[in-house]
Parts: structure tokens; C-alpha cells; sequence
């Protein structure tokens, strides 16, 4: 009897031990709200930039709430329906469906997160890292690596893709032609690629994991 009363009493007090550990030095992270997922391409030999957004973004968790952002991102995905693209300018945007996105297999770009690392932080400043992202554009699928930014609250994350490594190469040349004066005969082949969201940490009092 006296064994079990011991076992009982170290259990409870490793339950407790646990529970100020996490109260103390850990977090419960939330993502909270939409995914807003952003690009910017490149015209012009001056490479002047041309920004947008897409409207229909599906976003699937990988959880409801976790210690780190490998717990609450790891295994969520996205799935984007390009006809949805927004420039705040409507030919803009139409002439982007017809001549770029219908040049490529799909009508959609589905991202998932594989992977999430992070640097050293630096008491004062945001928590920064990289996260590991699957792209699929084109019936093409890469592993595109994208460096995050956490501060007050907000999370922004953001990368490079190369449309050649998409085969994107038809669509390219599609949208240079149909542009060609606009663009002044050059569209770049990178694209800045970029998501944000917002993120709460409660139940910690030290900087987020």
C-alpha cells in the first residue's frame, strides 16, 4: 500500500512539474483568422514590381493549436484558385488568367508545409526562421524554402519561385507577348511568392517558441 501511495505521490508531482514548466517557459500558439497569400512579379528591364493577391485561398490546418509553429504549420496546405488572382485592376487581372494562368495544366497552385526551423532569437527583436514549402504550379511540384518574420502578433512568410522550374516557360512567353509593350518586351522569370497570418500565444511568459 505504502508503494502505491509512493508511485501516486511522484506521479502527481511530475504531472505539476510539467504543467509549471509549460506555464512558465513554453506557449499554446493559435493561428487565428484568413491566410493571405500574396505575390510580385517583374516587368520591365528596370524591373519594376507588380503586386496581387488571390481572392479563393483554401487553407487546411495541420492543427488547432501547438507549443511551436512546427506543431500548428507542419502538414497544413493551401489550395489557390488562380482565376481568383487580384491586382486591384480588372483587365489587368483577366489578361493574367487568359495569357498566363490557362497556359498552365490546373486551375489551381497547392502549397503544403513540410517542414519549420528556426534561428536564434534575439531578446527585443521578431522571431524569424525558415519554413520548408512544397509548391505544386503546372503539374510540377518544388521544395521552396521561405523566411518567416513573428512579431506582435503578426507571422509573414516569404520566398522566390522560378517559373522555369515550374515549365512555366509557355505561360511566360504567353504573357510577354500579350504585354510586350507594357513590359517593355521583358517579364522576369522569378516571382516573390509570400503568406501571412495572424498568430496568438497565450499561457507563456517568455518569448514564443
Amino acid at each position: 500500500m505504502l508503494k502505491i501511495m509512493f508511485a501516486f505521490m511522484i506521479a502527481i508531482t511530475g504531472v505539476y512539474a510539467a504543467g509549471l514548466s509549460t506555464a512558465k517557459h513554453g506557449c499554446v500558439l493559435k493561428q487565428e483568422g484568413p491566410i493571405a497569400v500574396t505575390w510580385g512579379a517583374y516587368k520591365t528591364a528596370a524591373k519594376a514590381k507588380v503586386s496581387g493577391s488571390f481572392n479563393s485561398v483554401k487553407f487546411t490546418p495541420a492543427a488547432d493549436s501547438g507549443a511551436n509553429f512546427r506543431e500548428i504549420f507542419v502538414g497544413s496546405s493551401v489550395v489557390i484558385e488562380t482565376a481568383s488572382v487580384n491586382t486591384n485592376h480588372a483587365e489587368r487581372d483577366a489578361t493574367l488568367v487568359k495569357y498566363f494562368f490557362t497556359q498552365m495544366s490546373g486551375s489551381t497552385i497547392t502549397a503544403k508545409i513540410v517542414d519549420v526551423s528556426s534561428n536564434k532569437h534575439e531578446k527585443g527583436k521578431a522571431k524569424t526562421g525558415v519554413f520548408a514549402v512544397e509548391v505544386t504550379m503546372n503539374n510540377v511540384t518544388k521544395r521552396v524554402p521561405m523566411a518567416f518574420g513573428y512579431e506582435k502578433g503578426e507571422l509573414h512568410v516569404n520566398g522566390v519561385i522560378d517559373l522555369f522550374d515550374f515549365s512555366a516557360n509557355k505561360a511566360l512567353s504567353a504573357i510577354n507577348k500579350a504585354c510586350y509593350d507594357l513590359h517593355e518586351g521583358k517579364t522576369w522569370n522569378d516571382v516573390a511568392i509570400g503568406f501571412s497570418t495572424k498568430i496568438a500565444a497565450t499561457l507563456c511568459a517568455s518569448d514564443t517558441k
